[in-house]
């Protein structure tokens, strides 16, 4: 069994934020360290640590992801012009909490993603 997170106890509504959605699958909420204009967490509910830990039982709330994404980009008023959707993996990838999440990414334009 995967340890528990900030994010368990976000989902339970133990940890105040400043949540956009929620539903049986995944929940979104504000990132406390915007990098954008509009920077938003969309997780699912299940705990499942990294993108290396997904299995074909988690493909519905994957794909759940990526539909609130659209949701709540057309919400914020970013989906015309465009955002990023990035996930971290592991210590090399960027991952700092070890609980899958999609940073949902807007509201400028967004440089390139690496340096060459």
């Amino acid at each position: 069994m995967a340890e528990e997170t900030i994010f368990s106890k976000i989902i339970r509504k133990e940890i105040p934020s400043d949540m956009l959605y929620q539903d049986e699958l995944v929940t979104a909420f504000r990132d406390i360290s915007p990098k954008a204009p509009e920077h938003v967490l969309i997780i699912p509910n299940k705990l499942i640590p990294t993108v290396n830990d997904v299995t074909e039982d988690d493909e519905k709330v994957l794909g759940r992801l990526f539909t609130v994404a659209a949701k709540l980009a057309k919400e914020l008023g970013i989906a015309e012009d465009g955002y990023r959707l990035i996930m971290n993996c592991n210590q090399y990838g960027g991952q700092e909490v070890y609980h899958i999440h999609m940073h949902l990414l807007g509201g400028k334009r967004l440089g390139p993603m690496l340096a060459s």
